[in-house]
């Protein structure tokens, strides 16, 4: 049995960060499948190139308070130092060779899981690394090979494009988010 520590690696733009984000956070440690989770906060997803995001520091703010007090989970700007936009297997090559001391887990939802053969490098990335799906509706999951785990979590129909809409046509947040980040949208009056 490996001595390293087990580190969950959830990368997003969270723009924002929703309750959804955290309940998946929440049932990686609880549910024991890595000693610790870092939320990677990500300037430029490939994926998403075109849409505007809230400057990078006040995203990874915003996530750092939501998650406070919350054993085990922590926010992470390692992907700011890398070059964008950012393919998950550049940033598993890099924090793997500076974190030694640890076996890092990606986790990513079941849409992408079922699109994963199109990301840059997958191949290398089931060989070197466990992987951690969580559910999202209408995706049907397969049989899933060795190293890949279905993460038992209740399905949170929320999406960060939902509620930025939300916030535009003025309606309410406060139930899909963390009340640090409802506080900190209403306060700078983020999205309208």
């Amino acid at each position: 049995m490996s001595d390293k520590i087990r580190t969950a690696l959830f990368g997003g733009t969270f723009n924002p960060f929703h309750n959804g984000h955290l309940a998946i956070a929440g049932s990686v440690i609880r549910q024991g499948l890595a000693d610790e989770l870092w939320l990677l906060v990500t300037p430029c997803n490939p994926w998403k190139e075109g849409r505007r995001l809230l400057d990078n520091d006040l995203r990874l703010e915003m996530v750092s308070q939501a998650v406070s007090g919350i054993p085990g989970v922590s926010a992470s700007d390692y992907e700011f130092s890398l070059p964008v936009p950012s393919y998950t297997a550049n940033t598993l090559r890099h924090i793997k060779s500076d974190y030694p001391d640890r076996e890092f887990i990606l986790t990513i939802g079941a849409d992408n899981w079922v699109e994963f053969d199109r990301w840059r490098d997958w191949q290398y990335i089931l060989e070197n690394f466990k992987v951690i799906v969580y559910p999202r509706t209408g995706c049907t999951i397969g049989q899933m090979p060795d190293g890949v785990t279905l993460l038992d979590c209740p399905l949170v129909e929320t999406s960060s494009t939902e509620i930025v809409a939300r916030i535009r046509e003025g309606l309410p947040i406060d139930t899909l988010v963390p009340a640090s980040v409802a506080r900190t949208i209403s306060e700078l009056g983020l999205y309208r």
